[in-house]
């Protein structure tokens, strides 16, 4: 046997690996070869998270609410009538519960032509009624019956049927008895007054409404006027009420 001392030195340069073939150390090692997995499978895990997208084909959950609480209906009422107002008007028939067009007496279209306005605008019937009563009555001086009435006389007789009341006898006086008012005041039932023979008042009617009066005229008898014809509107003094006068009662 031989031996050979030597230093560590040497010896680490020395590879023994039994009777393998030693490995040269400067040798470049060949590339390994690519090799292909085969029958590759993927099996999903159960409990993988979801992704946080939405899956657009996926149903919508809907939440299930318990049902309200049902209550009884509430009774639905008709509302509360509301109220028709009256016409400022005096002179509407509505207002005072006097025919309309449907129920309107001949009465009512007779004065309606002869004033020139509507059935609802004429003055009360009890009024109509008295004054028709007279019309046509041909003039008479100091007369007051139905052969012959002056103009005084004609308002006596229609204040006392209509309304219960008794005028003074001459158209003066009752000129002095009204309270004077303003021709836009004039209401039905107002007195108009005239100066016919240029020594004051002489002459008296009855308004009814648009502007229209009657009166018993010297040449035509009772009749019904306009005020603004030429020859009233010339004369016209004034026109005044008979206050506190209210419809008789046609009972």
């Amino acid at each position: 046997m031989i031996v050979f001392f030597s230093s560590c030195t040497a010896l680490k340069q020395m590879n023994f690996s039994g009777n393998k073939p030693v490995a040269n150390l400067n040798e470049t090692p060949a590339p390994a070869k690519t090799k292909f997995i085969e029958e590759i499978t993927i099996t999903p895990q159960a409990d993988a998270e979801k992704i946080a997208a939405p899956d657009i084909w996926e149903k919508p959950v809907v939440k299930q609410t318990a049902p309200a609480e049902s209550k009884p209906a509430k009774k639905i009422t008709d509302p509360a009538p509301v109220p028709t107002p009256v016409p400022a008007s005096g002179n509407n028939l509505t207002s005072r519960g006097t025919p309309v067009v449907e129920s309107a007496t001949p009465v009512h279209f007779k004065y309606s032509v002869l004033m020139d306005t509507e059935v609802e605008s004429l003055p009360d019937k009890t009024l109509l009624d008295a004054v028709d009563e007279w019309y046509g009555v041909r003039y008479r001086v100091g007369g007051n019956t139905k052969s012959g009435v002056d103009c005084s006389g004609f308002t006596v007789a229609v204040y006392a049927a209509a309304y219960g009341m008794t005028l003074p006898r001459v158209s003066r006086d009752q000129y002095r008895l009204s309270r004077k008012i303003s021709t836009t005041e004039l209401k039905e039932g107002d007195l108009v007054f005239f100066n016919t023979n240029g020594r004051g008042v002489s002459h008296v009617g009855v308004y009814l409404g648009n502007n229209k009066f009657i009166h018993a005229s010297v040449s035509r008898g009772v009749m019904v006027s306009d005020l603004f014809e030429n020859y009233y509107l010339r004369r016209f003094v004034g026109a005044g009420r008979i206050d506190d006068k209210q419809i008789v009662s046609a009972e």
